[in-house]
């Protein structure tokens, strides 16, 4: 066969040529500009729908509330006896040590008494003169007197003749002089009896004695030490009267000593124990104040039971005290007392327009405004109604720091209270 003429194949190739509408090109491009554009107007709305302010809520409902004050102290003994020495001296014995249980009265230690008991017999021989002088005394006395009733006899028979005038007088004087030394000699008897007495106390006193039942909590003394009695007497035991009732001492900042009275109950817990409760009562709040870093605080003392005696003398404690407490009232968190809801921004420009301007940048949106906050006298909170907040009237009480009880106002158990705002563009 002949070969086709070039000319005839190039006028039928392009009389052969498809329309546009029937090249695939122009419509694959059709149909990704119109998925573009779906997908910018979905964009935009969720943009729009995550722009809408969403509210966090809780609902408002009954329970029991208690108020604590929580304040941190040191437990001490009910009664802590420091004991010293009144007299110098060198110790002899000790008796007792740490941890021992003592008796009133009983000997705690002893000084050397040698020195002492020389005394006591140098004050019991002066007693003995003293007694003796009494006694000569007495005796001048009788003399003296019997010798002027003698004189009184003559002067009687003899008329007044004699003796004379002056004998008699001189006779009379020696009885006074005599009655006078029996006074001075029994004055010195009483000086005799009392140096004895304090010389005798003195050797009492070298037995060092307990003046309460109770523990021994510390010693400072061992035999052969020297003591030398001052003003300021060396501590030589520390004794607690009966540890199984002790007394908390708590610091109560000033702004809580109002919400703390006598006879309210308390719990504490010791680093010891960390998941045991204990019970105390309160039995004082100071009126003192005591101040240190500019903090003011006052001492109040709690009743401690502590027969298993677990709790020790000088363990730091946190105490919970129960200033008040309610039953059945109806709360609501802090946080929806202090809510109000944020300035509505201007959305018109994002919700209005075509899918133009929506494809258009815009300028960076400024964030909205802090929600503004109330203090815990506010006398509304927000609720949400049908997605909108509405704010309804109330009267707020006591306070635990997390719950507010409503005592009065149009709020209704169940009613979904607003606390917080968030944006979806800030999740």
């Amino acid at each position: 066969m002949n070969a086709p003429d070039p000319s005839l194949q190039a006028l039928l190739g392009s009389a052969a040529t498809p329309r546009w509408w029937r090249r695939p090109l122009p419509w694959a491009a059709l149909l990704l500009a119109a998925a573009l554009a779906v997908a910018a107007w979905l964009w935009a709305g969720q943009r729009n729908s995550q722009a809408q302010p969403r509210y966090l809520t809780e609902t408002a409902a009954r329970g029991n509330l208690s108020v604590k004050v929580v304040a941190n102290g040191t437990l001490q003994p009910t009664n802590k006896v420091e004991i010293g020495s009144e007299l110098s001296g060198t110790v002899a014995r000790v008796l007792v040590d740490v941890n021992d249980r003592v008796r009133r009265g009983q000997v705690l230690a002893e000084l050397d008494t040698s020195r002492l008991r020389d005394q006591v017999a140098r004050s019991q021989a002066a007693l003995d003169v003293a007694h003796a002088n009494v006694r000569q005394a007495q005796a001048t006395v009788h003399e003296a007197t019997g010798n002027l009733q003698r004189l009184q006899e003559v002067a009687r028979l003899s008329g007044g003749k004699v003796p004379s005038q002056a004998e008699l007088a001189s006779a009379e004087a020696a009885v006074a002089r005599a009655q006078s030394a029996v006074a001075g000699a029994q004055a010195g008897v009483a000086d005799a009896r009392a140096a004895a007495s304090a010389d005798q106390t003195n050797l009492n006193k070298a037995s060092i004695r307990s003046p309460i039942d109770g523990m021994v909590l510390a010693r400072s003394v061992d035999p052969g030490n020297a003591v030398a009695a001052s003003l300021q007497a060396v501590t030589l035991f520390t004794l607690a009267e009966d540890l199984t009732r002790m007394k908390l001492a708590v610091n109560v900042d000033e702004a809580d000593v109002g919400l703390v009275a006598d006879g309210q109950k308390a719990t504490f817990t010791v680093s010891a124990y960390p998941s045991r409760d204990y019970p105390a009562t309160i039995t004082r709040v100071s009126y003192g104040s005591t101040a240190k870093d500019n903090v003011v605080t006052y001492v109040a003392e709690l009743a401690v039971d502590n027969k298993d005696l677990t709790l020790r003398p000088g363990m730091s404690a946190t105490a919970a005290i129960l200033a008040t407490e309610r039953s059945d009232v109806l709360l609501v968190p802090n946080a929806a007392l202090r809510f109000a809801p944020e300035a509505p921004a201007a959305a018109a420009s994002q919700a209005g327009g075509g899918l133009v301007s929506k494809l258009m940048p815009r300028a960076r949106p400024q964030a909205p405004r802090k929600a503004r906050t109330t203090t815990a006298a506010a006398r509304e909170v927000w609720v949400l109604q049908d997605g909108a907040p509405v704010a309804v009237a109330v009267v707020p009480g006591v306070s635990d720091g997390r719950l507010t009880e409503i005592t009065g106002g149009a709020l209704q158990p169940g009613m979904a209270v607003i606390t917080g705002q968030a944006s979806g563009s800030s999740q």
